[in-house]
């Protein structure tokens, strides 16, 4: 089985259509009061302004939650771990980093699976940030996304992930923030992380779900 294709999530202000969030991201490389662009280790231009757990930029100076290093190659199955421990943790936006790192190294095969589920998690993001209609359209764009591409490959477990289950989660849960959203105060993004590969069974291990 193929792993992913090139290409970063971008943002999803005017973007979104490609996957991502401009907002959620916000990797414009805005600088601070010298005006001049932040950039990382490398040299290319990466905001440097602390966030909080859910990717909103907090003022320079403040304690933030670290980012997730960029670039970083993982087997597809360690992408699904590693993004599963994000999400249970209410980090969101961490995952969809995670998420776009599988798009970035791998095949052009799995490119829509893993944009796809990129757009989940940004989805999941703006649902917690209180963000309605943003939150339910990439849920649901990402479910399509997802949806379309095991449809496709004849593939609904790769890796083991549920995706079935994983489609059902973020259609219900735009629904939801729909139904109920608009006060502003979003939801619990670790209560309401999706299992990617399904329930564990007896006996299974929780930490590989």
């Amino acid at each position: 089985m193929a792993s992913t294709s090139s290409g970063r999530t971008p943002g999803t202000q005017g973007r979104d259509d490609k996957g991502g969030a401009r907002d959620a991201r916000d990797r414009d490389g805005e600088g601070g009061a010298s005006g001049t662009r932040d950039r990382d280790g490398d040299g290319r231009a990466r905001n440097a302004r602390p966030r909080d757990g859910l990717g909103r930029p907090l003022p320079y100076g403040a304690q933030g939650v670290s980012r997730q290093p960029e670039g970083v190659v993982r087997t597809p199955e360690q992408t699904v771990t590693e993004a599963q421990k994000l999400l249970d943790a209410g980090k969101p936006f961490h995952a969809h980093e995670v998420f776009e790192d599988a798009w970035k190294s791998g095949p052009a095969a799995e490119r829509e699976l893993w944009r796809g589920m990129a757009q989940l998690a940004v989805g999941l993001t703006h649902a917690a940030r209180g963000n309605v209609t943003g939150g339910a359209r990439l849920l649901r764009r990402g479910a399509g996304a997802v949806e379309q591409w095991a449809m496709e490959t004849g593939e609904p477990q790769p890796y083991g992930m549920d995706l079935a289950g994983v489609v059902a989660w973020a259609r219900g849960l735009a629904g939801e923030v729909e139904r109920d959203g608009g006060d502003g105060q979003g939801v619990d993004a670790g209560a309401r992380a999706p299992r990617l590969r399904g329930r564990p069974g007896p006996g299974a291990d929780a930490g590989e779900r």
